[in-house]
């Protein structure tokens, strides 16, 4: 491989194991403050437990999340120089205000969060919490209007003089469709990955009976999560597939491994072809669901891979347009099956926990614990899909990717990076998921002495909980 496949390959890496944290860390962000809001309205010493247990595990995941994104910034200015000098007037300002603004709000008040705890009153310690959930959505947002514009690029002219795209309407980079869809879709699906963790853990300890006053009620909050979260992944996938048909017509196809229009167009369920993905040999369709899917329509015409490849041709010049089919058209369908997986999941749970009930059987407790891994796959599966589904663009007709990597960079060098941040990731792997399962199995902190509890003026308990 060349230097261009390996720095595909190593920003590929770091991406998909950084993403791993960052739905996480949204979602709990959440839960725990409402948690938190939960203990400060009634008092009930359950949900300050549960608020001290989650927003340990919730720590510990932020801190994988800071160290693991870091690197991806230097990538550009390492593998890609090129894509940087010619995009960096418009990619480098929503990055510059996410770390200006938004992970600034995240550290900062988390930090406040994390030491205020006997220094602060109650309703300003909780404030802090919500500041820092807040951040993590505007950190995400303005890191997602940077890769929406790389999918549908708005608001930027190029300058011959300079060889360059240059920003001239900074507003519609920020309220780009596609920011708007993608944003929508990565928060719904921050709340599913932030609920599926919480049921996964909760189930471990009730089948085990440790604290169930803490773990059922975090169980039910999760269900309800999952639930309604999954609703929202569902309707807001379908706005984004609509617009990936508009405005990258070669995705959707490549989604279906469409190779000619149709309409209607069926979606495939599940298809056995050949190892290049031109030819099918059996599948399991669902008629004129692609088209429904595309354009809103049953009936509706759904743009083939020949005919767009045609096109592509004719207006960019001559060059293979297709992205790779097979992974596109599986990394769909894999990240569809494991989010129903986990719609279908936290009904069967809020069915077993109806009406005050706890199940004994343990079945759902184990299916519980080993879906934790679904909402990693559903979101790894999905990133690959939006990234190499736009191949062989890096910035959607107006870059390609070859175009934009380092050309400087040896092979070589790429390679002993991809090698050692690799290895890297793995260590940092181990270390994460020995902390999360230590102090998943220790178990929320025992209930508050009375002598130590809130006084009158509403000051914080004393530190034995403290982080």
């Amino acid at each position: 491989m060349g230097a261009l496949d390996l720095a595909r390959w190593q920003f590929g890496i770091i991406t998909v194991y950084h993403f791993i944290f960052v739905p996480l860390t949204i979602g709990l962000s959440f839960l725990v403050a409402g948690m938190q809001t939960a203990w400060v309205r009634t008092a009930d010493e359950k949900y300050l437990r549960m608020t001290k247990f989650w927003g340990k595990l919730f720590l510990i995941n932020f801190a994988m999340g800071v160290v693991t994104g870091i690197v991806q910034e230097f990538q550009f200015g390492m593998n890609w120089s090129d894509y940087s000098a010619f995009v960096g007037d418009i990619f480098g300002a929503p990055l510059a205000i996410e770390g200006l603004l938004a992970f600034f709000l995240e550290s900062t008040f988390l930090g406040l969060w994390i030491f205020g705890w006997d220094r602060l009153s109650k309703r300003l310690h909780l404030a802090t919490i919500w500041v820092a959930a807040i951040g993590t959505v505007l950190s995400a947002y303005f890191i997602l209007a940077a890769n929406s514009w790389m999918q549908h690029p708005v608001g930027y002219r190029f300058n011959p003089e300079s060889g360059r795209a240059e920003l001239n309407d900074f507003g519609a980079v920020l309220t780009n469709s596609t920011a708007l869809g993608a944003f929508a879709h990565t928060i719904t699906a921050a709340f599913v990955t932030a609920g599926i963790f919480i049921v996964a853990i909760s189930a471990w300890q009730l089948r085990k009976g440790n604290a169930v006053e803490v773990f059922r009620p975090s169980m039910r909050l999760a269900l309800v999560t999952v639930l309604v979260a999954s609703a929202g992944v569902v309707i807001s996938g379908d706005v984004q597939a609509k617009l990936m048909t508009k405005q990258q017509p070669m995705k959707m196809a490549a989604a279906e491994a469409l190779y000619n229009t149709s309409g209607p167009a069926s979606f495939s369920v599940f298809t056995l072809g050949t190892l290049d993905g031109s030819e099918e040999v059996w599948s399991i369709r669902v008629p004129g669901l692609l088209s429904y899917l595309g354009t809103g329509s049953f009936d509706g015409t759904v743009e083939g891979i020949n005919d767009i490849q045609a096109a592509s041709e004719q207006k960019y010049g001559p060059g293979e347009y297709r992205p790779n089919i097979p992974v596109t058209y599986w990394t769909f369908r894999l990240m569809i099956g494991f989010g129903a997986l986990m719609g279908l999941l936290a009904l069967i749970g809020l069915w077993v926990f109806r009406r005050g009930r706890t199940p004994t059987a343990p079945l759902f407790y184990t299916a519980s614990i080993f879906a934790v891994v679904l909402p990693v796959l559903a979101n790894s599966t999905g990133w690959i899909f939006t990234e190499m589904g736009r191949q062989p663009w890096a910035v959607y007709g107006v870059l390609r990717t070859a175009d934009g990597v380092s050309p400087t960079v040896a092979a070589g060098t790429v390679l002993t990076s991809l090698l050692v941040f690799t290895a890297l990731y793995g260590i940092l792997a181990v270390v994460d998921g020995m902390l999360m399962i230590r102090y998943a199995q220790a178990g929320p902190p025992p209930p508050t002495p009375p002598d130590q509890e809130s006084d009158v003026d509403g000051e914080q308990p004393a530190p034995v909980f403290a982080y």
